[in-house]
This record gives structure tokens, C-alpha cells and sequence, in this order.
């Protein structure tokens, strides 16, 4: 493929997942005119997104307040109302709840293939608006030079998983993989999610799409224990299950879907260089615990078309030094949610395992203390909806 020119564009987005595909619609509905080219490595048909990643993830409701702006919602995405926390063998539980923070949702769980889709075609149907909008599929484009004074703004929204990334800045494997599936179960309390630490890893039960007594699974543990599972029988594979998470939505009758992924934290400290952004995944790979990786790539994405736009429509002359300042302007704004919610998932993920005795009993008491200090447990559920502000 060509190099294209830079002075053909106002801005090139490279990546086509969720995050590049909400960046490059949030900046179209900024200034239609916009001269964008969104480099994707699908096919423009949409049959390979459709079969693709069927994972449940987890979408704030600040996701879907931002979502909802470009139509893309959606139509199966079962809402929590109530989060229980829990610590297998220990003390501490805490519970939030939806009224607490006076909101419709805690979150939404929706399958990665279904928001990946709702994206694309919502972008598809608005394209005839942008007159200057190019999408250009099965880009093999891998990298470009980007000229230190260029007036065109390269977006990197790549993505990816860990265990497909070159290292980054602050890079940590947890030594720990997550086991995604389906379990069925005889008495599934309707939007309530679960999430419970266990020596080898959080386990998490999610609302799923199929309906009443589904539920999503994320079960996290060392690589050898989640590649055992996948090996193991169904039925010894539930008594296991059952003793893990125990009865609180009564008994598992099927486990389907298995499959497992390593995990690990891969970040960027400088995530500008130049002209030179990059957002979501690109910037920063998470573990899933608390859900937050694809959440903070949007909130990403939405800053920084809100930060782009104005600079983009300067004079010739002025264009470089604006697109400059509104970089640096993002990476002021973007530090705070950052940090927060690298830390606290890099955190989560490793305290919850310790099992030295101190950490132990410190661990079950935040738990408990959470519990009992409403505004701490409030402050703690708005800034995973909305992040930091």
C-alpha cells in the first residue's frame, strides 16, 4: 500500500476497533469537514466482525451515555443494578447498588463483537455526511514517519491484547490468565453481577444477553490452573466452580465456551509524542478486573476529539503549533483518570492474591470498611462509571 500524504488529511486513525472507530465518529460529528482517514484491517464487510470476539464485557454507564451520541448502541446489553463483592475464605463483603449514586446502571455487559459491530455500522450510515471521510479496508499500513512539524494528527488505536504487545513503559505480567465462558445456574438473581477474590485470581459472574439463569464467567487464575480447566470434564469442572463461588446463585448446571487469554498491565508513560497520540489499548492494557480497560479507551477517544477539534479547524499557518497544544491540553486532561485507573486495577489485581497473612487481613477489612462508608463506596463506583474529573 502507498504511503498517503499528510497534507491530504487533517487526521489519520489507525485501528478500527471500538475505540479508533468512536474517535473518528466523535471528531466527524465535531466538524463534519474534517478530512479523516481511518485505516482498518477488516474487510469493509461486516461478516468477520459479526463471528468475531463473543467476550461480555463490561460498559459503564458513562460508556453508554457516550455511546448513545454516535447510535451506536447495543440492542442485547443487560444492565447491573447491584455489584457484590466478596472474599473467598475471609471476612469483607461490599455491596453497590444503583440507587447509591442515584443512576439507571452501574454498567452494562455487552459482547465485544456486538459493540465492535454497532460501531462500525453506525459510522457506516453516517459516512455519506462527511464528505472528506475516508475509510480505507484491509489496511496493511504498519507504520509511518510523521514529520515533527507535520498538520496532520496521526491517532494510534491499534489495540490488542497483552500477550500481542510489544512492551511498553510500565509492563507487569500477572502470571495469571483468564478463563471466559458461559455457566447456566438454578437461581440467578436478575441484574446483579458478582465479583470474588480468590487466592489465584478475581472470579466474576456477569448478566448475560442469553437471558434469565445465564450468566457470563471470567474466573482468573495462574496459567497452568485456567489451561487445566479449560481440559477438565464439565461436571468436575462445575463441583469446582460451585466450590469456589459457592451457593449464592444456587447450583451450576453447564459450563460452555471455554477459552483462556493471558493477562497483564502494558502502558505507555508518554502518550504523545509530537503529532502523535495514542489512545485505548495502544496507550494502556489493563487486567479486567472492575472492567475498566475498554471504558478508559473511550473516555480516551471522547477527551481527545473534544481537544482535536478546535485546533483542527486553524489556520494553515497556526495548524501544527494548535495540534500541538491541544495534545499537550489532553495529557494534562487525561492524567488523573489515567493514573486512578491503572492503579487501582494494577493494585486490585495483585493485592487480591497475596496471600501473606497482613495483606490478608487488611485486604478484608477494606472490605468491610468499604461497606460501612457510603460516600468512600459512592466516590469509588462514579469514578468506574465516569472516571476522573
Amino acid at each position: 500500500m502507498t504511503q498517503p500524504a499528510f497534507d491530504q488529511f487533517d487526521v489519520i486513525v489507525q485501528g478500527a476497533g471500538p475505540v479508533g472507530l468512536a474517535c473518528t465518529g466523535w471528531l466527524l460529528q465535531n466538524n463534519p469537514s474534517l478530512r479523516v482517514l481511518l485505516l482498518d484491517r477488516s474487510p469493509e464487510d461486516d461478516a468477520a466482525i459479526i463471528s468475531g470476539d463473543q467476550r461480555g464485557i463490561a460498559i459503564s454507564e458513562g460508556s453508554r451515555l457516550l455511546l448513545n451520541t454516535l447510535g451506536a448502541w447495543p440492542k442485547e446489553a443487560p444492565s447491573i443494578h447491584q455489584v457484590n463483592v466478596s472474599h473467598r475464605g475471609h471476612f469483607g463483603r461490599a455491596v453497590m447498588t444503583r440507587e447509591e449514586i442515584n443512576q439507571e446502571a452501574l454498567g452494562h455487559i455487552v459482547r465485544y463483537a456486538d459493540i465492535h459491530l454497532a460501531l462500525r455500522q453506525a459510522l457506516k450510515e453516517l459516512r455519506p455526511n462527511y464528505p472528506n471521510f475516508e475509510w480505507r479496508f484491509e489496511s496493511k499500513l504498519e507504520s509511518l514517519t510523521v514529520h515533527e512539524h507535520s498538520q496532520c494528527c496521526w491517532i494510534h488505536a491499534e489495540g490488542g491484547l497483552f500477550q500481542d504487545q510489544e512492551a511498553k513503559d510500565q509492563h507487569r505480567d500477572y502470571e495469571q490468565s483468564a478463563l471466559i465462558g458461559w455457566v447456566q445456574a438454578t437461581n440467578v438473581a436478575p441484574h446483579q453481577a458478582w465479583e470474588r477474590f480468590t487466592d489465584e485470581g478475581p472470579l466474576a459472574l456477569l448478566p448475560s444477553h442469553r437471558g434469565p439463569g445465564y450468566l457470563n464467567l471470567v474466573w482468573c487464575s495462574r496459567p497452568e490452573t485456567a489451561q487445566r480447566r479449560v481440559e477438565t470434564p464439565a461436571k468436575e469442572l462445575l463441583a469446582e466452580l460451585q466450590i469456589a463461588f459457592g451457593d449464592l446463585v444456587g447450583q451450576f448446571t453447564s459450563i460452555n465456551d471455554l477459552r483462556t487469554y493471558p493477562l497483564g498491565l502494558n502502558a505507555r508513560n508518554e502518550i504523545v509524542k509530537g503529532s502523535e497520540v495514542w489512545i485505548g489499548n495502544a496507550a494502556q492494557t489493563l487486567h479486567p478486573v472492575a472492567g475498566q480497560g475498554l471504558n478508559l479507551g473511550l473516555r480516551d477517544a471522547a477527551t481527545l476529539s473534544n481537544c482535536l477539534s478546535p485546533a483542527l479547524c486553524s489556520p494553515n499557518e497556526s495548524r501544527a503549533s494548535a495540534i500541538h497544544q491541544a495534545l499537550e491540553d489532553y495529557t494534562k486532561l487525561r492524567q488523573g483518570d489515567r493514573n486512578a485507573t491503572i492503579g487501582t486495577t494494577d493494585f486490585l489485581a495483585r493485592v487480591f492474591t497475596s496471600k501473606l497473612v497482613p495483606v490478608v487481613i487488611a485486604r478484608g477489612l477494606a472490605l468491610s470498611a468499604l461497606q460501612w462508608m457510603p460516600r468512600v463506596k459512592s466516590a469509588l463506583a462514579r469514578q468506574m462509571m465516569f472516571g476522573q474529573r
